[in-house]
């Protein structure tokens, strides 16, 4: 409690400080809010009612969307605390829910995103497994193992996370600025560790053996190994852009606070683990790509929905015609 304290009499907090939790923070969580939530509602509606029945890796896209959809419901309560200027007038109870609730999308994300890419390994890797890996029993087990180890690893900050009263306000502070720090060091690394270093290794193995069997042939350009491969990579890309540097940052926030830096370094860092929350945020959008990569069922679901498809295919039958006329003009005369 003494460090929020002692910062806001200090006045520690920089201009940057401020003004990126006042404006950036609301701004940006706003923004996933609403691509958030219109895409993993339009996504959870059309797989439960166009893409029936369901295969392995269906059952994890749909669990993937609902976790993200849980995520971005949370998003209205930190826009108003930031934009507020972070004084949290909910409960005690809410303080802790929004918080665990980033950090379980979080890591259940990471899980679920994992999953698909060791699916499609399998798919790639082992053909004559793929038919197996698709029913729907696998799906099952993998997301019932997903949401129970990210119950796991997330619960404890149910009890850590706690709203901090200081000069008749009380602030809702975020994982890496609980008040005692030395409460989440250790599991700030364990999180890390096993929680995103170990799954983000998985899929780069993934990647790298995807990749192998691409280049062994035959049939590398097959629909289901191109589909693969671009899976995978968005999978790593996710991985690298949105989460690895939150991890870097928040380590490196938490390690600031226990040992003796310089204020200049302790801004600095304090400013990009700002900027890295949102970000980690973000895969929530990223993960709506996956939907339409995942097959082509799910992208024509979509645009049957909107009637999208009949107004490619009018323009796509308009272009044509217009290049074979085009064409014809072009011929010289015999």
């Amino acid at each position: 409690m003494a460090s929020i304290c002692n910062k806001t009499k200090d006045g520690n907090y920089t201009d940057v400080d401020r003004l990126m939790r006042h404006y950036f923070l609301p701004a940006s969580y706003t923004a996933i809010f609403i691509v958030g939530l219109v895409g993993n509602v339009t996504s959870i509606c059309i797989y439960l009612t166009k893409l029936r029945p369901w295969k392995s890796s269906s059952i994890i896209m749909v669990n993937l969307a609902l976790t993200d959809l849980l995520y971005v419901l949370s998003m209205p309560f930190l826009v108003y605390y930031y934009s507020s200027g972070e004084s949290w007038t909910l409960s005690d109870f809410m303080c802790r829910y929004v918080r665990f609730g980033f950090h379980f999308n979080l890591y259940g994300s990471i899980l679920f995103l994992t999953c698909l890419a060791v699916f499609r390994y399998v798919v790639v890797a082992k053909p004559l497994r793929a038919a197996q890996v698709e029913q729907k029993f696998w799906g099952i087990c993998a997301c019932s193992a997903v949401w129970i180890i990210a119950a796991a690893e997330t619960t404890p900050m149910m009890v850590i996370i706690s709203p901090v009263k200081c000069d008749n306000k009380t602030y809702c502070l975020d994982f890496a600025s609980t008040e005692p720090v030395n409460n989440v060091h250790w599991y700030s690394w364990l999180l890390t560790a096993l929680g995103f270093l170990l799954p983000l290794v998985v899929v780069f193995m993934c990647y790298i053996g995807i990749v192998k069997k691409l280049a062994e042939g035959p049939y590398t350009a097959s629909p289901s190994r191109v589909r693969a491969r671009r899976v995978t990579v968005l999978i790593l890309v996710v991985f690298v852009v949105c989460f690895l540097p939150y991890h870097i940052l928040r380590v490196l926030r938490i390690e600031t606070r226990i040992q003796k830096t310089s204020c200049m370094m302790q801004h600095v860092i304090d400013v990009a683990y700002i900027v890295s929350r949102p970000l980690a945020g973000l895969n929530t959008v990223f993960n709506l790509a996956l939907y339409t990569l995942s097959g082509d069922k799910f992208r024509n679901a979509f645009l049957s929905t909107f009637h999208w498809k009949r107004w490619l295919t009018k323009t796509r039958l308009l272009l044509h015609i217009t290049t074979i006329k085009r064409a014809g003009c072009d011929m010289p005369a015999a």
